[in-house]
């Protein structure tokens, strides 16, 4: 393999820090939930990064990981395995260093997602079996000559979990709430990248914030919690794009969660219908799985009689998922009911007394306050 050009590499590194820069942090929402006193539940919206999603932050720190070991030079075709947002990220990053990118994905990923990549500059490779991905990756990359990124080995040691994170980044917006150290943080896994990254900052700077897995029921990842020699669970059939593997990834960091909690479709998709009500916005499926964990552990805090808070990850936007999660046809034809979940989720939100209502998004079942 030839050796990058080292003035290309600086250059390179240049124009992804100088985007950086350029970005903003993104918010963190505070929902007030009169039905459980005492309790405050905090999203922290990733959807206004430039691509739309969490993927910005990996995507980003992929592309300097890869730079800074001379895995990328000025003519390398880029090639990445996912399920949609981290390529789209991917094809910004790459396109913003004048490189060919190539995304291979399961052919069920959402034509929005396929639209976003092109959009970025990328090109699309669909394949029937979504297992094969990673092998076909590769292929290309090594008839093009070029650069498998590998977000599902390197997510977690891409990214410094020491400062400059999402974690970092919702610490420090929590520090003037009342109850500023979160007693739980929920998110979802599909590198583990962001798990990883958020359980390795809570111990390093000795907090007592506690990690909970929110994972598709037909994911492998609760069941290799449960049980470690569990790594493959083939049968693997969730709707929820982005989050959940049929196979324990190399950047999956069990040691680093204190619970999991397993969320069937039907209920990710029902959270995350009716967190796209109260915003006023649509969330996608895997931001429905976390806030399906986060009230189940908010309703076991009340029913405990504790106060504090929780967050969790507004992971992308709904609007990726118009044709799917979003479409009465669509579910229909899946076998997928909501309104059960729906029903469930609406007395966590519904207002104690019409005067709080109120809000800055006239939310129709509850209240959320941007912070």
């Amino acid at each position: 393999m030839t050796r990058p050009c080292r003035k290309w590499v600086n250059a390179s590194i240049g124009r992804i820090e100088m985007e950086r820069m350029r970005s903003a942090e993104t918010h963190l929402l505070r929902i007030d939930l009169p039905a459980l006193p005492g309790l405050t539940l905090y999203l922290k919206d990733e959807t206004t990064h430039l691509t739309g999603s969490l993927k910005h932050r990996l995507a980003r720190s992929l592309f300097l990981y890869a730079l800074c070991n001379g895995r990328i030079g000025p003519d390398s075709t880029l090639v990445e395995a996912s399920s949609g947002s981290t390529a789209v990220s991917e094809a910004y990053f790459a396109r913003l260093l004048g490189l060919r990118f190539v995304a291979v994905m399961p052919r069920t990923t959402t034509l929005e997602k396929q639209a976003e990549i092109v959009s970025n500059g990328g090109e699309i490779h669909l394949v029937d079996d979504p297992a094969s991905i990673y092998a076909t990756a590769r292929r290309i990359a090594d008839e093009a000559g070029g650069c498998y990124l590998d977000q599902f080995t390197f997510a977690e040691r891409a990214v410094d979990w020491r400062s400059d994170n999402i974690a970092d980044s919702i610490f420090s917006q929590m520090t003037a709430e009342e109850h500023r150290v979160p007693t739980w943080l929920v998110c979802g896994a599909g590198t583990g990248g962001t798990s990883a990254t958020i359980g390795r900052y809570v111990r390093h700077r000795g907090l007592s914030t506690m990690l909970c897995l929110a994972d598709p029921l037909e994911s492998v990842y609760h069941r290799h919690m449960a049980d470690p020699r569990i790594r493959i669970w083939p049968n693997r059939r969730s709707v929820i794009e982005g989050i959940g593997r049929p196979q324990v990834e190399a950047s999956f960091v069990p040691e680093l969660i204190d619970r999991t909690i397993a969320v069937p479709d039907a209920a990710s998709i029902a959270a995350a219908r009716v967190m796209s009500e109260f915003l006023g916005r649509r969330c996608g499926g895997s931001t429905g799985t976390n806030l399906w964990a986060a009230f189940a552990i908010l309703k076991e805090m009340a029913a405990a009689g504790e106060k504090g808070s929780l967050v969790t990850i507004l992971c992308d936007s709904g609007d990726r998922y118009r044709s799917t999660l979003f479409d009465d046809g669509w579910l229909a034809a899946q076998g997928l009911s909501c309104a059960d979940h729906e029903a469930q989720l609406r007395q966590f939100l519904r207002p104690a007394s019409p005067t709080s209502r109120a809000s800055m998004h006239d939310a129709p079942y509850g209240r959320v306050v941007n912070q």
